[in-house]
């Protein structure tokens, strides 16, 4: 099992900042892989950012290439999403992932409550 609490959105003009971090705890942090998602009103989840078990690689939507950097800290059970240049389209909730792989044909995704991000125009 592993737990995801969220923190870190709010409401922000467009252009602002915001740092979204996400907490573990429940499993080895170093031992799986964490991303981020979203969910904006009447659309379907979609993939955000994610990044390896040791932070080696990161990988990103590209619609906020360029914009979002993920990193984790696995000192501290806690990845960063740190979101610059904030477009209106960026609002959504956004929700932290666990992608944990217990053999090769066996994972399971664990989910944080999720946080909004309200960016305004």
């Amino acid at each position: 099992q592993v737990q995801l609490v969220e923190s870190g959105g709010g409401l922000v003009q467009a252009g602002d900042s915001l740092r979204l971090s996400c907490a573990a705890s429940g499993r080895t942090f170093s031992s799986y892989a964490m991303g981020w998602f979203r969910q904006a009103p009447g659309k379907e989840r979609e993939f955000v950012a994610g990044i390896s078990l040791r932070g080696g690689s990161t990988y990103y939507a590209d619609s906020v290439k360029g914009r979002f950097t993920l990193s984790r800290d696995n000192a501290k059970n806690t990845v960063y999403l740190q979101m610059n240049g904030l477009k209106p389209e960026d609002t959504a909730v956004y929700y932290c992932n666990a992608h944990v792989v217990v053999t090769h044909a066996i994972m399971t995704d664990y989910w944080g409550q999720g946080t909004q991000v309200t960016v305004s125009s």
